[in-house]
Formats: structure tokens, sequence, C-alpha cells
């Protein structure tokens, strides 16, 4: 086969990879990467992820964007993100929003007939990787985003594969675990599981822990201004719901387990200068200064060692101080992007 046949070939498969998909746009889509390898030696046999795009690719496949879920969130999720806020402009963007495993729709315990196996944060970017190298037939992309346990993945992707990207967007991020952050996930493995061992029901379960999440997800003050005392009969039971059919407690104890290993200078002797001078894309953090679920100590230091931008937010908002500043955040991811 001569040159420009093979190169029309190769374009040619690429372009009816992305026109499926963008026929697809929005829709569940699936695809069995294999028996997968995790970092305990453990395989998920057929492992599946899934993924949904939106947006178009451009003439030489220089816009597209992976955008990696957030604890317990779903590739639907990050496409009502995107589509309510446009929190990123689809026009100019293909974006690959892909499900992380144990979330419930990839590769999980509530959907894997034998026991799961324990999964890591770097466990999820390697079966990304796979996708996107084996399946999308890329061999890198403009950017990665994420936000929260999206956040740990994008800059756990920034020095396991440091060329892949051109760009890392990660907010309310962390780089490693502070000791704060091991007090919480510990007291939620905790409460679960000595509830489970006392026989309640998955839904008291949920609802106990779904009570306690809502006491660090958001500060003190923001609870104090929102919730009005003769409110708070309604908003406490709010909190009494069923159990969640896609995102079961058996994955919430997959994932958050997952982030409580999560530390990127893990694979540089523990040394977060070392992982921090490894990463060569360019690095955005947008941090909430008073994150209570994922404390910023970690992510300030990582901004120091690599001179990133960064945008802080001082809002009552907590771990959800993006939503709080949606348009200042978006503006901000956008004038990242354009760059």
């Amino acid at each position: 086969m001569n040159r420009v046949v093979l190169i029309f070939t190769v374009v040619l498969s690429y372009s009816i990879i992305f026109s499926q998909s963008i026929l697809d746009d929005a829709e569940q889509q699936y695809k069995i990467i294999g028996n997968f390898i995790t970092e305990s030696g453990e395989t998920i046999k057929d492992c599946k992820l899934g993924y949904r795009v939106f947006g178009s690719v451009n003439n030489d496949s220089s816009n597209i964007i992976l955008y990696c879920t957030w604890f317990g969130g779903n590739s639907e999720a990050l496409g009502r993100l995107i589509r309510k806020y446009q929190f990123i402009d689809t026009s100019k963007f293909l974006i690959i929003a892909v499900d992380a495993l144990g979330n419930g729709v990839s590769s999980s315990p509530s959907n894997y007939q034998d026991k799961f196996p324990e999964i890591t944060i770097k466990d999820m970017i390697n079966s990304q990787f796979n996708l996107i190298k084996n399946h999308f037939k890329l061999k890198n992309i403009y950017a990665i985003i994420g936000g929260s346990m999206g956040s740990m993945q994008a800059l756990q992707w920034s020095v396991t594969y440091p060329d892949f990207a051109k760009k890392i967007i990660a907010y309310v991020p962390s780089p490693k675990l502070s000791s704060y952050d091991m007090l919480w996930i510990n007291t939620q493995i905790k409460l679960i599981e000595t509830l489970r061992k006392y026989k309640s029901s998955e839904k008291e379960i949920k609802t106990l822990s779904d009570m306690m999440t809502a006491l660090y997800s958001r500060t003190s003050d923001y609870i104090a201004e929102n919730i009005k005392p003769e409110k708070f009969d309604e908003y406490l039971n709010s909190f009494n719901k069923d159990p969640d059919k896609i995102f079961t407690m058996d994955n919430y104890l997959s994932q958050i387990k997952a982030i409580l290993k999560f530390d990127i200078s893990k694979d540089f002797e523990g040394d977060l200068n070392k992982a921090g001078n490894q990463i060569r894309s360019k690095l955005f953090m947008i941090i909430s200064k008073r994150d209570m679920m994922v404390n910023p100590t970690y992510s300030y230091q990582l901004a120091d060692i690599t001179g990133c931008r960064t945008l802080i937010l001082d809002n009552n908002c907590g771990h959800l101080a993006v939503t709080c500043e949606i348009d200042k955040v978006r503006k901000s991811i956008d004038d990242f992007l354009k760059d």
C-alpha cells in the first residue's frame, strides 16, 4: 500500500469513528476494552466503559477534550452541565465524557458477576487511556478536565501520561489527600460498614451517608444562610430517599476507597515536587478557598511547584464553590482553552 493510500485509509477510519459518535451525540455508548489488569494485579474481565460524545471534531482533530466524571457522577450528569450552563463550548470542541470505573455505568460492583476488584484513580485513567488510544485511535488530545474526583483523574493523567494532553483543567482539586480528607472518608466508610453489620436497610444507610456529606460539602455559613430554621424539617426530609439504583452503596464504597488511596506522588517516592516536575501540560487549577471536602493545602503546594494558572474562589459554598460562581468559572475555562 503506497503512502497516500495509507494516509487516506487512516483518516477515513478515524472519521468514521467520530461520525458514528456525532450521530449519537450525547447518547450513552459503551466499549468493551477487554480484560483490564488493575494496579493490585487483579483483572476486571471484559471491562466495560461508558461514554458520551458532545460537539464536533475539527479538520485536524486538534479540539478534543476528555471530561472525567466526579465521585458518583456519570457522563449523563456531565452532559447536563455542558448543555445547561454551556460549561464548555461544544461549537469549538469535541468532548468525550467517560464514565469512571465504579460509577454503575462502566464496570462496577453493581454490574459485575464476580467479586469486583479494588480500584484506584490510576486504574480509572489507565482504562480511559485504553479507550482513547484503541477505540478513538488518538495519540494525544487537546485537553483533559475534571472536578472533584474528576480533578484527581485529570491530575493523575498529567503525571502518568505527561505528553498526552496539551492542557489540564482541575477544579476543586487535590493532588493528594490531607489528613482531614482521610478522616471524613474513613468516617463514611466506617459508618456504612458498621450499619451494614447491624443489618440497617440500604435506604437508612444512604440517608445517614447523605446527611454526613451535607455537613462538609458546604460550609456552615452556607447552610445557616440558605436553610431557614422554619424550613429545616423540610430540608431534613429531603435526605429520606430510596437508594440509587445506579450508584449503589457498593459502588459508593468502591470509588471512595479509590479516592482514599489517591496520591499523584505515589510513583515519585511520595515527593510532590518530583511529581509536579513531571507535569508538562499547561495546568489550570480552580481552587475553593473554603473547601471542607477536598482540603486545598496540597493544591496550593502544587500550584507553587508548577507555577500554573489558578483561580481562587472565596465564597461560602465550600466544595460546590464552582456552581456559585459558574459564570466566572466558565469564562476562565474558556479563556484558558483559547490561550
